[in-house]
């Protein structure tokens, strides 16, 4: 399968997905990557997977994602639907043995999340889980300083996420989003374990404190949750909705002989600086700040696939992501302290 691949010029992808990143992704694909061809775009919105088709050129669209994995001129699949569509699409690739690429959250479970690493193990089909912060200049610098020990040991992780606005409350709902710690929360989780190894216990709050509408849907809009890692090191995140003032991502790694800071606000480097005032734009939004990301996230993919690689973020980081925001959203259920180790007995 391999050798067919690395033989073709492009690589035949097909995309399921067409909201605001799967619309990001079918650019990407069309446009910006050297050696994929973007062959097929399947979304439940019929017009919309036309639409989408006839302006980047697309040869095929359809409604049903089963009829693209079932193409066979399709290579690969990056799926980019909601969370709770995900295992069933990843596991029906897998079993047609289409190397895939996966949004994050693998899953809204852990029980589903373990059903896509069972179907990777048993087609031996290559997966590659979405988590784009690592493939962001800034992120992939800081690993590699960290890695050439430029701090010493980290000993804390501190990392923080604000939206500028809530999503909508059918996106909110945590039975398609999985909600506030798993669905936002699941990039720093990811985070904390590429630099600072597994986690041991979970403890965390949250509350509807900035859109009391959310509490229609049973979500939070605030969260911070306190991590331990199985070597004892820390870590704290903190997580909002309601950063009404911009994008503002950031990350910092104190160490016992330095510190790395992650994120920038300003999105144009324009100061205006006026009587007893300084102001400055800010990122708006993810599209803005983890463009570069989402493109270098995809081209590796590809790049993979085609030259036989193992990936980078595999099923495993999936699963264990969720583990640890699926424990967080417990921990701030029940305001007990919670050990990974039993999370996945309590059976989320």
């Amino acid at each position: 399968m391999a050798a067919h691949h690395a033989s073709k010029a492009r690589l035949n992808v097909g995309l399921i997905g067409l909201g605001r990143l799967g619309q990001v992704y079918a650019r990407d694909l069309s446009s910006r990557l050297a050696h994929t061809r973007l062959a097929a775009v399947s979304d439940t919105d019929a017009d919309l997977a036309k639409k989408t088709a006839a302006e980047l050129d697309v040869p095929r669209s359809f409604v049903d994602p089963g009829a693209l994995l079932d193409d066979p001129a399709i290579d690969a699949v990056v799926i980019c639907t909601p969370t709770h569509t995900h295992c069933d699409l990843a596991i029906a690739a897998l079993e047609r043995r289409k190397p895939t690429f996966c949004e994050k959250p693998l899953a809204l479970s852990l029980a589903a999340s373990e059903a896509v690493g069972d179907a990777v193990r048993r087609t031996g089909t290559f997966f590659q889980m979405g988590f784009m912060r690592r493939f962001d200049p800034g992120y992939a610098a800081a690993k590699a300083r960290v890695e050439e020990g430029a701090i010493g040991t980290p000993v804390v992780f501190k990392s923080t996420s604000r939206d500028p606005y809530r999503p909508s409350l059918e996106y909110a709902n945590p039975a398609s989003s999985g909600g506030l710690l798993v669905d936002m929360g699941i990039h720093d989780f990811d985070l904390a374990r590429w630099f600072m190894g597994e986690v041991a216990t979970v403890q965390a709050v949250g509350g509807t404190l900035a859109y009391p509408e959310m509490k229609a849907v049973g979500d939070i809009d605030n969260a911070i949750a306190t991590l331990v890692f199985a070597d004892g090191r820390l870590g704290v995140i903190d997580l909002t909705r309601n950063g009404v003032y911009g994008y503002d991502i950031c990350t910092e790694l104190l160490g016992t002989s330095g510190t790395i800071r992650v994120g920038y606000i300003r999105q144009t480097p324009i100061l205006l600086m006026t009587k007893n005032s300084i102001a400055q734009d800010t990122v708006p939004y993810f599209m803005e700040r983890f463009e570069r990301a989402y493109t270098l996230q995809l081209q590796d993919f590809v790049e993979n696939v085609r030259l036989d690689r193992t990936p980078p973020v595999t099923v495993e980081d999936g699963i264990e992501a969720l583990r640890v925001a699926v424990a967080a959203t417990r921990a701030c259920q029940t305001g007990q302290p919670v050990a990974l180790a039993t999370a996945a007995a309590a059976g989320a």
